[in-house]
């Protein structure tokens, strides 16, 4: 077994010292010293875009990094990232770097998040735009959301038996996405035992084994492992979905009820089988839903903040009729509650470091060469507390975004990503936010437990969950 780690231990070395003397093709900024085989990772801490933010600080806006095997370039201001994605460049880092998750998680690549840039994704992309994402698709599922919303709410009302009680809202809004999510795709809540299994907990995208394939080939800290049980009881769940809904669509084919997702997607089976299977399926249904972190943050800056907490009952108590409860159509008219979900997710992105790009062949980026087969990461978190771009930008100010058309026009502002990759589901995120927390503002009275302020520390991981969970006292 020595001898094994001393045959790779050599080849590594002489890889690298090769390296550092073949002559360099590109003109990038000066990097930090890195080290043979592990390159920058040992300058990675957590959270990751915090340790990344105060690299860019010491270096520059165009980051280049190494890490094991795989060139990266890190991305922290406004002005560079346009520079990534606007004409050429866009389609250049159009891709998704292949890992051990997009293999084992993304059906080997095919799913929407993971797939290349190319005819198969840009079918994805349009289906499931029309199917899930589109003005129509959200107005036909608009009763799902407002149903399981007020669901939860009757739920906590009952709870709380008209007294001040104390609640865990995490698990209340994580149990709320699920069940709109559930509703839409299979026209059923979300299963208990399906959470209980972890089923759809947190992806990592990129893992060390990613950087550095010796340790896959050797198995380390079980990661691969891991994912292949991981994907087998999401699999089987959702195969198990797929052939229910295929059997209801079987026996009720003479009613007319309201199409779940994965009955649109059957009916595009029956015509294109061949394309359409169910791995596809799968892939096209099981996206990641990060709306609760976004309320749990939401919620939390709100309580620490009282004066915009009343700022927005106003609001709704002056739009929505006494006796009233808040419906989807109601939301345009709430212009506060939409600066409040913005200024939420500009301070806490929950895709700090949004998706990471890869580039299919050589480009020119802030005027450097950038090779081809380069991670490129974007770190939305530092871009959005840029001083060159905000005013006071680690204060929570929803006046910010007051009167401003398209927050979303420019680099500076990016929760849901830009170019060719954005999520296609920032609308729906958006009008699930806004109801939810629209809803739970007008029909409880909140309070934090004791006198002091709601700590705001981030976890790790990279949609950015709270460090401690948030509990509050609930009243209505």
């Amino acid at each position: 077994m020595e001898v094994v780690w001393c045959t790779l231990t050599l080849i590594f070395s002489i890889f690298f010292i090769l390296k550092l003397l073949s002559p360099q093709k590109s003109n990038l900024p000066p990097t930090p010293l890195s080290l043979p085989i592990i390159g920058h990772l040992h300058l990675v801490k957590t959270p990751l875009h915090l340790s990344l933010k105060t690299l860019s600080d010491r270096h520059g806006p165009l980051l280049p990094l190494r890490f094991g095997c795989c060139p990266t370039v890190m991305v922290s201001s406004p002005s560079t990232a346009e520079q990534f994605f606007t004409h050429h460049n866009d389609i250049a880092f159009a891709n998704r770097p292949k890992s051990l998750a997009s293999k084992h998680l993304g059906y080997n690549c095919t799913t929407m998040v993971f797939n290349p840039y190319g005819d198969l994704w840009r079918n994805l992309r349009r289906v499931t735009t029309i199917q899930i994402f589109s003005s129509a698709s959200l107005h036909h599922s608009f009763a799902f959301r407002i149903e399981e919303i007020r669901f939860i709410a009757g739920k906590m009302f009952r709870a709380s038996g008209g007294e001040t009680h104390k609640v865990n809202l995490k698990s209340v809004f994580y149990e709320l996405v699920m069940n709109v999510t559930m509703r839409m795709v299979a026209g059923k809540r979300w299963s208990p035992a399906a959470a209980a299994d972890g089923v759809f907990g947190p992806n990592s995208i990129l893992d060390i084994c990613d950087y550095i394939p010796i340790l896959r080939w050797v198995g380390f800290n079980g990661f691969e492992k891991r994912l292949v049980n991981l994907q087998r009881k999401r699999d089987g769940f959702l195969q198990d979905l797929i052939d229910e809904v295929r059997q209801n669509k079987i026996n009720n084919s003479s009613t007319k009820q309201r199409k779940t997702i994965i009955e649109a997607l059957l009916s595009l089976q029956e015509i294109e089988p061949q394309y359409y299977t169910d791995d596809i399926i799968k892939g096209i249904v099981v996206q990641e839903h990060t709306s609760w972190l976004t309320m749990e943050w939401a919620v939390s800056l709100l309580l620490n903040h009282p004066e915009a907490l009343q700022k927005a009952r106003t609001e709704i108590d002056n739009h929505v009729g006494p006796g009233q409860l808040l419906e989807d159509s109601d939301l345009s008219k709430l212009p506060y509650l939409h600066c409040i979900i913005n200024e939420t997710l500009r301070l806490f992105p929950v895709g700090p470091l949004l998706l990471p790009h890869f580039s299919s062949e050589d480009c020119v980026a802030d005027g450097f060469n950038i090779p081809r087969g380069t991670t490129l990461l974007v770190n939305a978190w530092a871009i959005h507390r840029d001083p060159n771009s905000w005013d006071e930008p680690t204060r929570f100010k929803p006046e910010r975004f007051e009167g401003v058309e398209g927050a979303r026009e420019g680099f500076k502002f990016i929760p849901f990503g830009v170019g060719r990759r954005a999520c296609p589901g920032a609308a729906l995120a958006i009008r699930v936010i806004g109801l939810a927390l629209g809803t739970l503002i007008q029909c409880f009275e909140w309070e934090r437990i004791g006198e002091e302020l709601v700590d705001m520390s981030e976890g790790p991981g990279l949609t950015m969950p709270k460090a401690k969970e948030l509990s509050l006292n609930w009243s209505t």
